[in-house]
């Protein structure tokens, strides 16, 4: 499987969450690679940039893995609205918010393997959120103790990343 990272807005490819997850994904010999939005504000930009990805555009979809923290979140969802991949994996995906030049608020995903982790303390975006679109795509939704930036649960979210991997297998 391919596994493509987005990073949130403030965040870099190769963030300490993407870092850990990839490290995953490798070990369960699945190719990878995180997109560097760093350039650009839009999301919506920033979802045709994925699109416009290689894996993307010259391989397989269904055997694409999204994952997307933030505003990668969106990124992934938005995707996943157009394009039918093996998975989606968001973690407290900026969905269901006004402001930050996101235009798609009601995102329905062509994807039927999603899961969402999020933090019951994120002072970012509600977790509230992440529950009305879990709701909407019959989605796994996982709530944890932590804040916006998760790092606090990461142990957690590499084995529920390690379950979901292989859970597409």
């Amino acid at each position: 499987m391919n596994v493509v990272f987005s990073h949130g807005s403030k965040s870099h490819p190769w963030g300490k969450k993407i870092t850990a997850l990839a490290k995953i994904a490798k070990e369960k010999n699945h190719q990878v690679d995180s997109i560097d939005y760093q350039d650009l504000a839009d999301p919506d930009e920033r979802v045709d940039r994925l699109l416009a990805h290689p894996i993307i555009c010259n391989q397989s979809s269904s055997n694409t893995v999204l994952v997307g923290s933030s505003m990668g979140g969106y990124v992934c969802a938005a995707a996943a609205e157009k394009i039918n991949f093996k998975g989606i994996f968001l973690l407290a995906p900026a969905i269901h918010i006004k402001g930050l030049g996101i235009r798609q608020q009601n995102l329905i995903s062509k994807s039927n393997k999603i899961s969402i982790i999020h933090g019951f303390e994120d002072e970012v975006i509600p977790y509230q959120n992440s529950i009305s679109y879990a709701q909407q795509n019959r989605a796994s939704l996982y709530l944890l103790c932590s804040d916006h930036r998760l790092t606090s649960a990461l142990a957690e979210i590499e084995n529920i990343f390690a379950n979901f991997l292989d859970s597409l297998s």
